[in-house]
């Protein structure tokens, strides 16, 4: 079997994924081939990043991984990392509205009533909003074959309340961007599926969502981390991978086709060659990287938006929140507050923060406020003190703060957002054979989904070397 290079550009979740599972089926193949992965920074993992600082565990990245999703739990059991795992406290959440925290209804998922109950017991919707949003139940199903924005479904079927004030909080919240401009069959496919088989989303939920009601047993957190941070997965995968196989520091500048492969020119002028090239950037990398092929441009239709997070450490005298919970999502529609969301972290997560001491996590950068990102740190922060106050006693300063920005760094799966991947990769297939597209760009963006993407790929590069 004739010997094979593969190289792997960027050295996030996805990357070393790919990597990881790449080196696993070579092994047990006997493959002749062998790997590179490139990373421009001189960290790996990407967005994962943990950080120690006066007995506190403080992630300046995503906290947690779903564990209901099959890819994460699978590699963390693979890696041996079980007995590191922690998961989160349950308890109630809430959303700022109307200058008021308002516990988010039993019931829900992801803020989307499953019944009549948890819609009447909502304490954010008015009587006339809980009304318009039984529509769901009596409406006829949409006959809309087409990809639209999340938004106007969820509006056609609920109302603009229900939407604004308990759904695009979460919704909006979890992929730093606008509910109207987000893809259904890109983000949430589910809901439309529901009310296409059962005619109503209230009615599908009922029927395809477990109970959460647990009799004499305390519910497990859904989110899971590890001892010692997220970046926990991260530094276990490299092990695993093999130093020898990470190129860090080096950026690539351009990729040419050759008759045979590719050649992939460095940034400090060495040329590498390859077989196959996964490309595990950010989207708006690729067409720079491939300048003389027209159709990438696609991709620079793929918005992106910028967020920073506020991490503040104080003493718990200083902090009266005698709320219980883990924390709070802002309601859209409010312009009052500049942040988003908070989550009382040493709640959330206990383990995190020493006793006596309260951890808090903030953050801003809603689609209307993007300059926000590019104030000073001292300015956001006051910006973040300022909106808590309204909402819970804070005595003093932070004994620390932690500002992290992250710019043009959240894809944005808008309307038609498939079918310009699908476009792209047709392209790829036909122009570029052996080169591929993964990440938090294209097919999904929570950790989960870019490991996924990382194992699925190994397996159609070995398939299609052979």
């Amino acid at each position: 079997m004739e010997k094979k290079n593969i190289v792997i550009v960027g050295g996030g979740i996805t990357g070393l994924s790919a990597a990881y599972y790449l080196k696993k089926l070579i092994q047990s193949k006997s493959l002749p081939y062998t790997f590179k992965l490139i990373e421009a920074s001189y960290r790996l993992g990407g967005k994962i990043q943990t950080i120690k600082r006066d007995g506190f565990t403080i992630e300046k990245g995503p906290d947690s991984l779903l564990e209901r999703k099959p890819s994460a739990i699978k590699l963390v059991k693979e890696l041996g990392l079980e007995d590191e795992m922690i998961h989160n406290a349950t308890g109630q959440s809430y959303i700022l509205a109307q200058n008021k925290l308002h516990p988010l209804p039993k019931g829900t998922y992801m803020g989307v009533p499953k019944d009549k109950g948890a819609l009447m017991s909502s304490s954010l919707l008015s009587w006339k909003g809980k009304i318009r949003a039984l529509n769901d139940l009596v409406l006829p199903k949409s006959n809309n074959d087409g990809d639209q924005s999340l938004g106007k479904f969820l509006r056609a079927r609920f109302g603009n309340e229900t939407v604004d004030m308990q759904i695009s909080p979460l919704l909006s919240g979890i992929h730093s961007g606008d509910i109207d401009e987000m893809s259904i069959n890109a983000t949430y496919p589910l809901f439309y599926q529901l009310e296409q088989k059962y005619g109503s989303v209230m009615k599908g939920l009922q029927k395809t969502m477990p109970s959460t009601k647990k009799k004499n047993k305390k519910q497990k957190g859904a989110f899971f981390s590890f001892e010692n941070g997220l970046e926990t997965l991260i530094h276990r995968l490299v092990e695993e991978i093999d130093k020898e196989s990470i190129s860090m520091q080096k950026s690539v500048d351009h990729i040419e086709k050759k008759e045979h492969g590719y050649h992939i020119l460095l940034s400090n002028g060495d040329v590498i060659k390859a077989d196959t090239v996964i490309m595990a950037t950010q989207h708006d990398v690729v067409p720079k990287i491939f300048s003389q092929f027209e159709f990438f441009k696609t991709l620079q239709e793929i918005p992106l938006t910028s967020s920073a997070n506020v991490v503040m450490a104080f003493d718990e005298k200083a902090i009266k929140n005698k709320v219980e919970g883990t924390g709070f999502q802002v309601a859209r529609n409010s312009n009052k507050y500049r942040i988003t969301a908070c989550t009382w972290t040493n709640k959330k997560w206990p383990t995190t923060t020493p006793k006596g001491k309260v951890l808090l996590r903030c953050y801003v950068g809603k689609p209307t406020d993007q300059g926000i990102v590019d104030l000073s740190d001292e300015e956001i922060t006051e910006i973040v003190i300022n909106d808590l106050k309204q909402v819970m006693k804070i005595k003093g300063k932070p004994e620390f703060t932690i500002v992290t920005r992250w710019k043009d760094s959240r894809p944005q799966y808008t309307v038609g957002h498939l079918d310009r991947i699908k476009k792209v990769k047709e392209n790829i297939a036909e122009q570029l054979p052996g080169v591929y597209l993964i990440g938090s760009s294209y097919d999904g963006s929570g950790i989960p989904d870019c490991i996924a993407s990382g194992e699925n790929i190994a397996h159609e590069v070995l398939n299609n070397l052979a």
